[in-house]
């Protein structure tokens, strides 16, 4: 594992921040999508001798990923990501897809996505929300 950690450091030192460039206009919010996330970050793995694999899983009735970061060394890591379908149809299964590539890389290679707030809706005055459109109308970094 000596390799692979030595190449993802370098990498991950140039990893711009990724930019909420999306939005859902479901939950007026804006997000940081599939294309912008691997736009931000295939360069930067490439130039380091790294290589990018994601194929789809299932686990019983859950969905999801499998996201491989190989080295050219022959090192690699692993990680799965599975969920619940919200909608059990093949509409349902792309976008779970997708949503599990976007969020298990985000997190497998530790990017920041979007303005740091300085912890400004960390600490802000705690109120009930009782639906996620108003925790993200509320400013809530939802990714």
């Amino acid at each position: 594992m000596k390799e692979i950690t030595k190449a993802l450091l370098k990498a991950q030192k140039e990893f711009p921040t990724v930019k909420k460039e999306d939005t859902n206009p479901f939950f007026r919010s804006s997000y940081a999508g599939l294309p912008s996330v691997l736009e931000a970050v295939l360069p930067k793995l490439n130039a380091n001798d790294l290589v990018l694999s994601q194929s789809p899983i299932t686990d019983g009735d859950r969905i999801g990923v499998e996201t491989t970061i190989y080295h050219i060394s022959g090192e690699s890591i692993t990680s799965k990501f599975t969920m619940n379908l919200a909608k059990n149809d093949p509409q349902g299964a792309g976008s779970a897809i997708t949503y599990a590539r976007r969020y298990a890389l985000v997190s497998m290679l530790g990017l920041n996505v979007d303005e740091d707030d300085d912890g400004n809706v960390a600490s802000a005055k705690t109120t009930k929300l009782s639906s996620k459109n108003e925790i993200e109308d509320a400013g809530a970094p939802f990714l």
